[in-house]
């Protein structure tokens, strides 16, 4: 039985990216006046955003044809936007995370067209952090608009991230160049954060958290 699970075992590597789509969960408490929507990813780049929420690299062992565990290394994209109804404020948060992803993988279905099932957990670390848009401090009157880098306070912000993931998806496996090859045509994937993004530094216990859809494809090379 383990020389069979051998011959079956098979490494691939690949390359993957898509859109995410953020949920933030937040206590107003008392500012009623404030208002949160979640936001698709974007990142930013030479001070300029740019239209991507996910991109990195995986790694999988298929112990056989059903079963493997894979790993990613990803930057993503959790934003959202905010605005109030008092003051002239109106802007998207925009947040790069580096996270590592480690899942089991199940597959379903026929020699080339095949489902999968991804969930574990992840790790990450918050990398930056920008604001776009307008803001108004009331206690200063004072506005400013475009692009601004949020600077991070180590009292106040829990940069590293960890939760739950899981996903499902459709890949194609094919020859190319006498390689093998697959195609994951499309994954849709949660990352559910268990760990508030900022820590209990007030009175007032103030947590935050995302929840992150991603929607991506990936190019996957056996060995």
């Amino acid at each position: 039985m383990l020389a069979t699970v051998i011959a079956q075992a098979q490494w691939r590597i690949g390359i993957t990216g898509g859109a995410t789509y953020n949920h933030y969960t937040i206590d107003k408490h008392y500012m009623e006046d404030w208002h949160y929507k979640g936001a698709w990813g974007k990142m930013v780049m030479n001070n300029n955003t740019v239209s991507i929420g996910t991109i990195g690299v995986m790694g999988q062992y298929d112990f056989n044809d059903w079963f493997g565990v894979r790993m990613d290394m990803n930057f993503t994209a959790k934003n959202h936007k905010q605005h109030r109804t008092l003051v002239e404020t109106d802007y998207e948060t925009i947040n790069k995370y580096f996270q590592v992803p480690v899942m089991a993988s199940f597959s379903f279905g026929g020699k080339k067209i095949r489902g999968f099932l991804n969930a574990g957990i992840y790790g990450g670390y918050w990398c930056t952090s920008h604001n776009s848009g307008t803001q108004t401090f009331v206690e200063s009157r004072i506005s400013i608009s475009g692009l601004v880098e949020n600077k991070f306070e180590k009292k106040r912000d829990q940069r590293f991230d960890y939760g739950l993931v899981c996903g499902a998806g459709l890949e194609w496996k094919f020859d190319f160049l006498k390689r093998k090859w697959a195609w994951q045509i499309m994954e849709a994937r949660v990352y559910y954060s268990t760990h508030s993004t900022q820590k209990d530094y007030m009175k007032i216990k103030d947590p935050k958290y995302n929840t992150t859809l991603a929607l991506q494809s990936g190019l996957c090379y056996f060995f």
